[in-house]
């Protein structure tokens, strides 16, 4: 049977639009389904949705052919962990675990629209917009596609990258289980008079997490995990409020702010497919998995899912169930492995005093043991942490 493609993408956010330009990028012919319109070039201040990619992360962009601008990147050497008290604390350098930084942040919409640049330089993919799919069904050798302005598309693989509320996984009749976490993350983008060049920090306190991600020049980005009435009644405040109410809470290191440039907050969620494959379909992504954002690691372990699939095809395996199912088992148990840390560092350090007080000692076990630091660091960017120097 003839495919119009090799591959299929459902979704041109992030990890979709990375998976197309790597496939692409090694001459794979490849439909992107979007359901907007391709993304517009970023201007003026910074967004407010801002992800970390790591090691592993970068690399899998750049093989792709993709440019980042750099005026926009963040690298950071530094991750500082601690508690309210200080009676925890630990700090990871990225030239103590062997690399030159732990990665960068960026917008997001200034990492999907350098993705969507390096698709239009791409002859093998092709970008249907403002579209979606309505059906899909198996045949011998691939499985078809209706989309909702009468196309239907055709390949040896679909994978839906579509985020959370994936229709690709509804119409493959996945299931997911859910968990609400009763918080809610308000990010902050603020002005500051101290630079916030390469150290992004984080301060575990009983009601969630406060945490500064750098940004270019005298910007950062702020985080704030707190109940969902509190983070609620905390969105309420107008520009100087909030700005009093960050300078109290947040550590003095943050340094005094110069303005509140912008807010917003979202429920904090965890999800998780019962299965990430079906008879030449896969899941990526948020699709796939929504984690705790504490760790900053939901676009990582996507782009790693997207890393691992787009190996397959270029390698020249066909996607199979056999093949598949390789790919299953192992982003799955990754996967399943940030969850499960993810999930033991919210309730070590928002639970009971006596998880707490074991939240403080897992700090200062991991400040006292270097290869320990070491190995964890170069395991969270989705490297081999057993490879020496």
């Amino acid at each position: 049977m003839q495919h119009d493609h090799d591959i299929i993408i459902v979704g041109g956010g992030m990890v979709g639009a990375a998976l197309a330009a790597r496939v692409g990028h090694a001459g794979f012919s490849v439909g992107l389904v979007e359901q907007g319109d391709a993304p517009t070039p970023p201007s003026g201040d910074y967004d407010l949705r801002i992800s970390s990619l790591n090691a592993r992360s970068l690399a899998f962009v750049k093989a792709s052919g993709t440019t980042l601008p750099e005026e926009r990147c963040c690298p950071f050497r530094h991750i500082d962990v601690s508690n309210q008290d200080g009676t925890g604390h630990s700090l990871f350098s990225a030239q103590d675990s062997g690399m030159d930084d732990f990665g960068i942040f960026i917008e997001n919409r200034t990492l999907q629209y350098a993705l969507w640049q390096r698709l239009e330089q791409l002859p093998s993919v092709t970008c249907y917009t403002q579209c979606a799919p309505l059906s899909t069904i198996t045949s011998s050798t691939g499985r078809l596609l209706e989309l909702d302005n009468g196309k239907t598309l055709s390949a040896r693989l679909i994978v839906g990258a579509d985020g959370a509320q994936s229709t690709l996984r509804e119409l493959a009749g996945i299931n997911v289980s859910s968990h609400d976490y009763h918080q809610r993350a308000m990010i902050i983008n603020v002005e500051t008079e101290l630079p916030q060049q390469d150290v992004s920090w984080q301060v575990f306190t009983p009601t969630g997490p406060i945490a500064m991600l750098p940004l270019p020049g005298h910007r950062a980005s702020l985080v704030w995990y707190d109940t969902d009435n509190t983070t609620q009644a905390r969105e309420q405040l107008d520009d100087e409020a909030l700005k009093a109410a960050i300078e109290m809470a947040f550590p003095k290191r943050l340094g005094n702010l110069i303005r509140i440039v912008a807010r917003a907050s979202f429920p904090i969620k965890r999800q998780h497919a019962h299965r990430y494959i079906g008879k030449r379909l896969a899941l990526i992504g948020d699709a796939a998995h929504v984690v705790h954002p504490l760790a900053g690691q939901g676009l990582n372990i996507g782009l790693h899912d997207a890393d691992t699939l787009a190996e397959i095809i270029i390698q020249g395996r066909d996607p199979d169930y056999l093949n598949l199912l390789r790919f299953e088992c192992q982003r799955r148990a990754a996967n399943q492995a940030m969850i499960a840390a993810t999930d033991s560092f919210h309730h070590l350090f928002t639970g009971a005093k006596p998880l707490r007080q074991l939240g403080d000692l897992s700090l200062q076990i991991a400040e006292r043991f270097p290869f320990a630091k070491r190995m964890m660091m170069q395991q969270a960017n989705g490297l081999n942490p057993f490879k020496m120097r």
